[in-house]
């Protein structure tokens, strides 16, 4: 069999075939649970080009399978459909030529409902065949590369609900994925600076269960002393960045940013719009009031820069993100895809062991650290090695997770990425400053 890559080894619990078919079986599953609330027209729809139809998502995770699994492993195998090859491909050059991203939402055949058959046939039978496979030799690449498969899913798992937000935005009716609206009646903490000392720190993944090639290698990084504030930015906080003319002074923002905000006529978050002396933001849920209280989100980087230069504070670098989620000593239960509410909330009260608020879900928290190669790092060889590091160029490293993140798939060394004018993410920001 062809050797794809795998950055790190698998937890010794994911080589026992029935484990590894139950998280299989479980995040397959998931995916179609998300679509269901969704109509063969919703899923469908092309919103912009960052965004994916719900139906090319379901495809293309299952294209995955079927491509670097299914295929790999038995040359002989039939495809469902030779067609789908071209239409659900994403990037892989090596796999060949695919559907331009732009046009994702022209695929109107085939229909949804060959889509699940797709699914489901990939599905059963890669069950079929995991009791067989784990007698290989090879068999610890193989959970491994089934292993990849099921994060790349939660990949889009995530991506399917931030894409069909945004698609649903863009209907003048504005419908929601999903009811009722959760409330959250707790007020933010008021905002103070946690310090951190300088010395040098273990940058990137260790070594131990899954993480992806980006993560690594392992490095020492030297911290200078910096503080970070103990929670995200607050939606009361950005009313008075608004209030204070943050959109029209552009001592604020970076060139490139300032040349955003005309181009836009920017003067608010993604989603976020005026009535009378209110502003609404639209939800998962349909249009609501903004809460105050609750951690700003679909920002972009050049907002977050902005924001931070008003506030008389910085941007956090990656590094320091890592180091200071690194020494908490607890969690807490985070308001991640697991909690349900798909929607950002006001800080909890901190678990024993934690230092400061949000580290992980909620919002995406941006970086000023460009996303560029650790040191010592190699893209790895083949089709699966255009995962991460050929997309190394002009994007910024986001940290921490989101409200629509899967429980789980979340770690400590996690690097997402995403250009600076992206916002339809749950990006959020979390300020810093040198001491």
């Amino acid at each position: 069999m062809q050797k794809l890559p795998l950055s790190r080894p698998l937890s010794p619990a994911l080589l026992n075939a029935e484990t590894l078919s139950a998280r299989f079986l479980d995040i397959r599953t998931k995916t179609q649970q998300l679509a269901a609330p969704l109509s063969a027209e919703d899923a469908q729809l092309q919103s912009m080009e960052d965004v994916s139809p719900t139906k090319w998502h379901m495809a293309h995770t299952s294209w995955f399978f079927e491509t670097f699994v299914l295929s790999t492993l038995d040359p002989a195998s039939v495809p469902f459909d030779p067609d789908f090859h071209y239409l659900f491909n994403s990037y892989y050059e090596a796999e060949g030529p695919r559907h331009p991203r732009d046009k994702r939402g022209m695929i109107s055949r085939p229909g949804l409902s060959k889509i699940v058959d797709y699914r489901e046939t990939v599905t059963t039978q890669i069950l079929s065949q995991l009791d067989h496979w784990a007698e290989r030799d090879d068999w610890p690449h193989i959970a491994g590369l089934i292993e990849l498969g099921c994060h790349h899913e939660e990949q889009h798992q995530e991506l399917l609900l931030t894409d069909i937000k945004h698609v649903l935005s863009s209907n003048p009716t504005e419908p929601g994925y999903a009811s009722p609206f959760p409330k959250a009646l707790r007020v933010a903490p008021d905002m103070v600076w946690h310090s951190y000392g300088e010395g040098l720190v273990d940058i990137g993944h260790n070594g131990e269960g899954f993480a992806y090639d980006n993560e690594g290698p392992q490095h020492k990084y030297w911290l200078d002393p910096f503080a970070l504030a103990n929670r995200p930015v607050t939606n009361a906080e950005w009313c008075s960045f608004i209030e204070d003319g943050g959109y029209d002074n552009p001592r604020l923002w970076l060139s490139d940013g300032w040349a955003w905000v005309k181009s836009k006529g920017a003067r608010a978050p993604l989603y976020w719009e005026h009535n009378q002396d209110s502003w609404t933001i639209f939800t998962l849920y349909g249009r609501q009031p903004i809460n105050r209280d609750e951690p700003v989100s679909h920002i972009n980087l050049y907002e977050a820069d902005a924001f931070a230069t008003w506030a008389g504070a910085r941007l956090p670098r990656e590094y320091e993100l890592e180091s200071a989620a690194r020494q908490e000593k607890s969690f807490g239960q985070p308001n991640d895809l697991a909690s349900g509410r798909l929607h950002p909330a006001p800080a909890t009260d901190l678990a024993p062991g934690q230092t400061v608020h949000q580290i992980n879900g909620d919002i995406w928290e941006w970086t000023q650290s460009a996303y560029s190669a650790y040191p010592g790092y190699k893209i790895p060889p083949g089709a699966v090695g255009e995962y991460n590091g050929k997309f190394m160029c002009n994007q910024y490293v986001l940290r921490g997770g989101s409200c629509v993140t899967p429980h789980g798939h979340w770690r400590v060394s996690y690097r997402n990425f995403f250009p600076a004018t992206a916002q339809w993410q749950f990006s959020g920001l979390r300020l810093a400053k040198d001491i």
